[in-house]
């Protein structure tokens, strides 16, 4: 059972890190190679609900099964990554979060008020967030495989 959760933890830090990488390297920049403002802004905001939708059921299954293998774990005797991955994990989640209730949210209200530049303003402000959280996740997981 523990192999199945660990690959179930596994398999949703995959996808959020994939994810992550695909919006970051290949459908933003596409999205400003093809599109003017007033169709690129609607088309990356559906492009990001829809991820986002995914990392949400990520971000679920990344804490059950996470607290999931802590459950019985004395973390004074787990491996210092695990603590890394904990702290980083946790402010990836928060990061995540507030995307999505903050500038996610005020973009969406801004396209559908029609305030172009407001909802690029907004759009300005997730991509330096996404590209911390994939590097974090990287940090992430680097500090579990490297650091035992």
């Amino acid at each position: 059972m523990y192999e199945l959760i660990k690959f179930s933890h596994l398999a949703a830090g995959v996808v959020w890190l994939g994810g992550m990488a695909a919006m970051i390297w290949a459908v933003r920049p596409a999205a400003i190679a093809m599109f003017e403002p007033p169709l690129r802004l609607p088309f990356l905001a559906m492009a990001m609900g829809r991820f986002f939708n995914v990392v949400a059921a990520c971000v679920f299954i990344l804490i059950l099964t996470g607290s999931a293998m802590l459950v019985g774990v004395d973390m004074k005797l787990a491996p210092k990554g695990w603590h890394a991955m904990l702290g980083i994990g946790t402010l990836m989640c928060l990061i995540f979060g507030h995307i999505y209730a903050v500038p996610f949210r005020k973009m969406k209200l801004a396209l559908a008020q029609e305030d172009l530049p407001s909802a690029a303003s907004q759009l300005a402000k997730i991509h330096p967030l996404m590209i911390l959280n994939f590097a974090l996740g990287w940090l992430a997981v680097g500090a579990v495989v490297i650091w035992r």
